[in-house]
């Protein structure tokens, strides 16, 4: 670390020696133009990917919504078949249809089982492209920053 610092110093003398302090101003005008370009472009790009990953995971969680809305209505309308038949049998044929009913009810339930996973899933999912666009943010930020240090 002291090598760095004492090699930045008499790097920064030798300089300062061999131009003058209207090149230096200058110099360091643009320095600070070119710092603040390079953290604004930062920022923009840091906007765009948090935007597009938002975008992305609405997207990813429509389509899970969608298709738990799909599994949870097929599985009504078998609870539905199976009730009907349930109505239409008598006997032996009404114990049969009972048991349809119970395997729609657990066929049911597992479909709100999986759908709720899904969506789980779909929520993880955004949970992780949120912190991905926060550590790329702070990745660009502290980039730009290093870009800034280093120029002084």
């Amino acid at each position: 670390m002291k090598k760095v610092v004492l090699s930045l110093a008499l790097v920064a003398v030798l300089g300062l020696s061999f131009t003058s302090c209207k090149d230096a101003g200058e110099k360091t005008e643009d320095a600070i133009e070119n710092a603040g370009d390079a953290v604004k472009d930062a920022g923009e790009a840091v906007g765009d990917a948090v935007d597009q990953t938002v975008d992305e995971a609405k997207d990813a969680l429509k389509t899970a919504k969608a298709a738990a809305d799909k599994v949870v209505d097929d599985a009504k309308d078998a609870l539905k078949d199976a009730e009907q038949a349930a109505k239409d049998a008598t006997g032996a044929a009404k114990v049969e249809a009972d048991k349809a009913v119970e395997a729609a009810k657990a066929n049911l339930e597992a479909a709100k089982k999986k759908s709720e996973e899904f969506v789980d899933e779909a929520r993880e999912d955004i949970k992780d492209a949120k912190d991905d666009a926060v550590k790329t943010k702070n990745d660009a930020i502290d980039e730009a920053a290093k870009k800034l240090k280093g120029d002084n």
